[in-house]
């Protein structure tokens, strides 16, 4: 990995040396745009509306347009803002971790320690273990002041770059001002299918599905060229239709059946079957008793001659 910054942490008088590195990377393959008829690759060109000549990147400069004025900004001047020629990343508080919430973080990074002894870094590392803080810090990276929080990821320090509060949009929507009724069986059900998904998180069971198959394409199409048939590389993909409206209860219910292997049935209606057998099983032995009853009675009666005749003779 290449470092993208070079300075120190700094909380009260304590100086932390280290170095920044991006801890995330793009794994998407990478396409470029081409003519659809013969193939030649689309190319941008930067040009000049006053003299229409192309302009090369390296003579390009940044302005500012009020409607009326232009300002010129070179990279002199940018490089010259007290905050761009900051090489600190300075601690301003330690809050609870649980405080920030995870909409706002942007970019992460990795600090490596960058000094002949990192028992500063491992200080500042140990310190925020023990007290489950997160420090708030603000730096200046790639011409931006930046806010970000710096915590602990195994054995090392990170920082992860924050939105600022401005830049979080309000989640105004009036569909949740109505008011929604939950039935306790709605609920319960929904807990249940939940339960039917715990499990801990592991990310590498995980995969870009999407990149895969382009892979796959990619590598079929270099080897049979555009007579690629690509139902028979990726099978028939069937059209997706609008699925069938169905009851909540009933989606729940069938999504908890599911789960369970297809034949299986919800804690209710388990309920609601063993009840219904018990029934079944009290009036069957009901009729049972009443039959041997009666079986009972014709025997008594069909004994009564035979004792009347005895008692002749």
């Amino acid at each position: 990995m290449r470092a993208v910054w070079k300075g120190a942490v700094t909380f009260g008088l304590v100086n932390v040396p280290v170095k920044l590195y991006s801890a995330t990377e793009d794994h998407d393959v990478s396409l470029h745009q081409v003519h659809d008829e013969d193939g030649g690759r689309i190319r941008y060109q930067r040009k000049c509306e006053v003299c229409g000549k192309v302009v090369a990147y390296k003579d390009i400069d940044k302005a500012y347009d009020d409607g009326e004025q232009t300002v010129i900004i070179t990279d002199e001047d940018l490089k010259a803002l007290p905050a761009e020629r900051s090489r600190e990343i300075e601690v301003m508080e330690f809050v609870p971790s649980d405080q920030i919430d995870p909409i706002m973080f942007d970019r992460s990074y990795y600090l490596e320690p960058d000094s002949a002894s990192s028992k500063a870094y491992v200080l500042l590392r140990r310190t925020l273990e023990s007290t489950d803080r997160t420090a708030v810090v603000q730096m200046a990276l790639r011409q931006k002041t930046r806010l970000a929080a710096l915590r602990v990821h195994g054995d090392v320090l990170m920082v992860q770059t924050l939105l600022w509060s401005d830049e979080v949009r309000e989640a105004a929507f009036p569909a949740l001002d109505d008011s929604v009724k939950i039935s306790a069986k709605e609920l319960d059900l929904s807990k249940q299918l939940v339960e039917s998904l715990v499990s801990d998180f592991d990310p590498e069971q995980y995969v870009d599905e999407y990149q895969q198959e382009l892979r796959t394409l990619i590598k079929a199409k270099l080897e049979q060229g555009d007579a690629l048939d690509t139902a028979a590389t990726f099978g028939e993909v069937e059209e997706e239709e609008g699925g069938e409206v169905i009851d909540l209860m009933e989606a729940l219910k069938q999504s908890i059946a599911a789960k369970r292997g297809g034949g299986a049935k919800s804690d209710e209606d388990e309920g609601e079957e063993t009840a219904s057998k018990s029934s079944r099983s009290k009036a069957s032995g009901s009729k049972s008793s009443a039959s041997k009853s009666s079986a009972s009675g014709d025997g008594a009666k069909k004994k009564a001659p035979a004792a009347k005749k005895k008692a002749a003779s």
